[in-house]
């Protein structure tokens, strides 16, 4: 990538404009080239490019105009050539890839008319029960088939075999159920036959696609498409006005969508999909995090999930494109395919295939740009989702002090194919659901947590002679983080949870899912999650506030009986009070075996109360500074974020001119989830006892909640 202009400095010096004076000196220094001049240079630029040194001098003389701005003419003449080349190429390769997209969809449309043409019955959809890809597969292994078989016994009858008989379809439900009440009417005895869905594993997360080998041909084109996104999301970072304008509501960054188009104007092969909505944010903040620790993270999809599990349910590599330069992430090119949600089923997952591109633009100033990967539709199994993302990412520059100043943007087209729930179309119209501020509160609040995690110092309350050292601390503090990852990827609307709901406790219902589970720290058996979304008309301090009081845990905690708990140890987790771990030990119980492993977490864009039953011999193997990872944990707790309502200024920028107003002041969107091991045994049977029994725990406590927060029941 290369950088010119009529002035002087390097790169890095362009992603600091605070102030006009700084403008007023480069219109200074700003020189427009006569018609001659330029005649003459464009001339010279098609014999020869690259001019040495000598043909500089020489061509400034002529010219009457300095070296420095015959070397800086063609520089930037070069790089608006290569820019001409590649959106050229890049209309004709979108042209072609429309064409066999336009083919492949023929294709499905006829495939899916002759999946079953014996049954009569309508072929399965996207939306299937089954894995489609894993019944076409199979289908077409028995259409193989079939025509063997044909062909062996039309020998023998002396006729072709055109017809088989009909064969009974055979109907498959995902907990069709129909509730009228909190208790076991209408349920009795029924069990449920299902397939269960395989024990989640962070460490090797579902990937709906995986592509083939790819050519040579392919990576040279993700690189180019990598550089243009950089040096797209650079001048992004570093312009301001007129590109990004200041919110007259609450002052945050809004992009100026005519003056992006002008800017970065892209290849117009098809019409725009009216369906299409763009949201565009921005925001800048100081992280508790030396820049290079977090290229590290960044680029190590792992701990990218660890560092965001709020947000990123499933993160992978794909291919390596680039594996960096002298063992640095400086260079580092990656495919990679990740999967974001907001914490409630009742909101969709974004996916996305995505090339990760890491520029060190100087010595502590780093860029890391992620842009989506279109992949050539030549055959079914292409993915086709809805979320694009265009250049987005952010820019990390050192601070003296060991911290970095992160400026993150996020850019994504959505197109919208099925309508926002009604409750979360606030927030996530407004922007703030998947927008720059939710992605930099999160880092800032979990490096907070990743400080405390290292620090030796009394960032531990020790109320009950329960955490002797640092390492039981931080033993602790990773199998609480443990906890909250469990508990978020529980409550996913990913397609690869089934969710199916319940009636009877609102208009929303209480959503379950079946998942057999396998994987070392998790209890072994079948597990039935539950969750429902409420909304109070209250803030969403208030209700983390009565959350977080232990003094009235008996009032909304239906487990507890009505007994008080006591903290016994308490674990900082950053500068707000409300982020802490906690150890609870319930009193007036004959449970004197168990305690409550809990953590808190608030920030700007929401927070979380999460908990999780321990028995003492596990704790003391926490607190004794022992690896926790094999404690079995089944977290519940509750997800509280603002409901949008008072965010609907143009603070994001959202090109859909949706009406968001529901008719009724601002409040809270609170999720409620519990979990519950079914059995111990690796088997299909639900028994419906257990569901009725989660939806009426869920029931109550919802109602309990309410009644002591003085909210309408209804």
């Amino acid at each position: 990538m290369e950088y010119g202009s009529g002035g002087s400095g390097s790169p890095g010096d362009h992603l600091h404009h605070h102030d006009g004076s700084d403008s007023q000196k480069r219109k200074k220094r700003y020189h427009r080239h006569t018609a001659n001049q330029i005649q003459r240079l464009e001339s010279i630029f098609k014999e020869c490019p690259h001019p040495d040194e000598k043909q500089r001098l020489q061509l400034s003389r002529e010219l009457a105009l300095a070296p420095r701005q015959i070397k800086f003419w063609f520089q930037n003449r070069r790089t608006q050539m290569k820019a001409q080349h590649e959106r050229a190429d890049n209309c004709a390769l979108r042209a072609e890839n429309d064409k066999i997209r336009c083919e492949n969809i023929a294709i499905r449309e006829a495939l899916k008319n002759v999946i079953c043409p014996s049954c009569g019955g309508p072929p399965l959809n996207e939306d299937s029960y089954f894995d489609e890809q894993k019944l076409r597969l199979e289908n077409a292994q028995l259409k193989e088939e079939l025509d063997r078989v044909s062909s062996v016994a039309a020998k023998y009858i002396g006729r072709p075999i055109t017809q088989l008989p009909p064969v009974q379809p055979i109907h498959i439900s995902s907990l069709d159920l129909s509730m009228g009440s909190f208790g076991n009417q209408g349920l009795g005895s029924l069990s449920l036959d299902l397939d269960l869905l395989p024990g989640s594993s962070s460490s090797i997360p579902n990937v709906p696609y995986q592509p083939a080998g790819l050519s040579d041909m392919d990576k040279s084109l993700m690189s180019d498409i990598a550089s243009n996104a950089m040096e797209e999301l650079i001048s992004l970072s570093q312009t301001n006005d007129p590109l990004w304008m200041k919110s007259s509501t609450d002052g945050r960054d809004v992009l100026n969508f005519e003056t992006y188009e002008r800017m970065f104007p892209k290849p117009n092969c098809q019409l725009k999909n009216p369906n299409v909505r763009i949201e565009a944010s921005r925001d800048t903040g100081v992280v508790i995090m030396n820049g290079l620790t977090l290229v590290d993270m960044f680029m190590d999809p792992n701990k990218w999930m660890e560092l965001f599990s709020t947000i990123v349910t499933t993160a992978r590599t794909i291919e390596v494109i680039s594996s960096g330069m002298m063992g640095g992430h400086g260079g580092s090119l990656q495919l990679m395919y990740e999967e974001l949600q907001v914490l409630s089923p009742l909101v969709s997952t974004r996916e996305f295939y995505f090339l990760r591109y890491c520029h060190q633009i100087e010595q502590g100033l780093w860029a890391i740009v992620d842009v989506s990967y279109e992949f050539p539709r030549d055959n079914q199994f292409a993915p086709q989702f809805r979320s694009h993302r265009l250049p987005s990412g952010c820019v990390i520059q050192d601070l003296p002090n060991g911290y970095s100043q992160v400026t993150w943007i996020e850019h994504v087209e959505i197109e919208d194919k099925t309508p926002v729930h009604r409750l979360y179309r606030n927030l996530i119209y407004s922007g703030f659901a998947f927008g720059a501020q939710r992605w930099l509160t999160t880092l800032q609040r979990m490096c907070e947590r990743i400080a405390c995690l290292m620090m030796t110092g009394n960032s531990t309350r020790d109320l009950g002679g329960v955490i002797p050292s640092p390492e039981g601390k931080r033993s602790i503090m990773k199998l609480a983080q443990r906890m909250v990852n469990n508990f978020c990827a529980s409550i996913s609307a990913s397609p690869a949870h089934r969710w199916t709901t319940l009636s009877g406790l609102n208009e929303i219902g209480v959503r379950v899912t079946v998942h057999k589970s396998s994987d070392a720290g998790q209890p072994n058996g079948v597990v039935l999650s539950a969750a429902t979304t409420i909304w109070l008309p209250l803030p969403p301090q208030t209700v983390f506030n009565f959350f977080k009081d232990e003094r009235k845990r008996p009032q909304w905690d239906v487990l507890s009986n009505g007994n008080a708990v006591s903290e016994v140890a308490h674990i900082a987790n950053g500068s707000h009070p409300g982020n802490c771990i906690s150890v609870l030990r319930a009193l007036n119980t004959s449970q004197n075996n168990m305690l409550i492993l809990q953590e808190s977490c608030i920030d700007s864009s929401g927070s979380l109360v999460v908990y999780c039953p321990v028995d003492l011999p596990a704790m003391h193997i926490a607190m004794s500074g022992e690896d926790p990872s094999y404690i079995p944990l089944l977290p519940s707790g509750f997800t509280i974020s603002s409901d949008g309502q008072n965010d609907q200024g143009d603070g994001a920028s959202t090109s859909s001119n949706t009406n968001m107003n529901m008719g009724r002041p601002g409040g809270s969107l609170i999720t409620v989830a519990f979990q519950i091991l079914v059995s111990s045994l690796p088997s299909a049977k639900i028994n419906m006892d257990s569901v009725a029994t989660v939806n009426g725990l869920i029931g109550n406590t919802v109602q309990q909640i309410k009644a002591a927060l003085n909210c309408p029941s209804s």
